[in-house]
């Protein structure tokens, strides 16, 4: 379904090439599978744009999925750019950038060089931020949000690792062959689905850092997002209250993001976009 919906979406548009970030992370190795898969290995390019805080090891899974998957990438490193915009605005906030101002300021730096590249190149900018990322607004505007499609945009983030572990085994491999995709061997590095989820935008950043795992965060967005229920009720249902207040809350305050974000392709039975509408803002 994913791979039907890239595909008519990029044909119905006009695309016929797609560009987006590798990362080393298991999102945009399932976003190029697909991408790979909808318009063949040699119409997708992705782009490595490695700063100081990412790990030798990301770019190396990233030039190792490239490599599996047949398509060609660039690399970009954007430390020069951090330093360039630091001096810049140093004037205007008395100080270099820190802290999350810092870390948003590299995810908007990835988000112009993609940018320039689809058009400069007339390819589809594929956003690779997946539905548990949407849902708590861990994501940056103007930044990793930038795009013309989220294509895992209504996967969790458990989601993403099922189906990525299960295109690595044999079970998928007539589907493999069917979608022109290699058939031997892993798709996806283990590597990539064994390390810590991690942005890699300050040093030993990992995503429990900020949010509940994913194992527990998943299942509560699922019975607020999906299956409408209030937080009263999972809190009645035994879930532990401070975590339901936490989730609920950072659910609510993201929704001004996902306005912005990208159209998502729609493969449950509530996806954010036009068949989800939270207030913006509320007294």
């Amino acid at each position: 379904m994913l791979v039907l919906g890239l595909g008519d979406y990029a044909r119905k548009c006009g695309f016929r090439a797609a560009v987006l970030g590798l990362s080393g992370g298991v999102d945009s190795a399932l976003v190029a599978c697909l991408a790979a898969a909808a318009l063949g290995p040699r119409q997708v390019c992705g782009l490595l744009m490695p700063s100081s805080f990412s790990s030798p090891g990301s770019v190396v899974d990233a030039r190792a999925l490239a490599q599996v998957m047949g398509m060609a990438t660039t690399t970009v490193p954007i430390t020069p750019l951090m330093d360039t915009f630091a001096q810049a605005l140093n004037p205007a906030l008395g100080q270099d950038p820190d802290g999350v101002t810092a870390e948003n300021l590299q995810s908007r730096i990835r988000g112009t060089l993609l940018m320039a590249v689809a058009n400069q190149e007339g390819r589809l900018l594929l956003s690779t931020g997946n539905k548990s990322e949407l849902a708590v607004g861990y994501c940056t505007l103007y930044g990793d949000m930038n795009g013309g499609l989220a294509v895992i945009g209504d996967l969790y983030k458990t989601d993403v690792y099922r189906l990525c572990r299960w295109l690595n085994s044999p079970a998928a491999r007539q589907q493999r062959r069917a979608a022109g995709l290699p058939t031997r061997g892993a798709l996806i590095p283990e590597a990539i689905l064994d390390k810590p989820p991690s942005a890699e935008l300050r040093p030993s950043q990992k995503d429990s850092d900020s949010l509940p795992d994913y194992a527990v965060l998943d299942p509560v967005l699922q019975q607020l997002v999906e299956r409408h229920h209030t937080p009263d009720q999972l809190i009645a249902a035994g879930d532990d209250p401070a975590l339901v207040q936490q989730v609920w809350s950072l659910l609510r305050r993201a929704e001004f993001k996902r306005r912005q974000a990208p159209p998502v392709l729609k493969v449950t039975g509530r996806a954010f976009g036009t068949g989800w509408r939270m207030p913006i803002a509320t007294c």
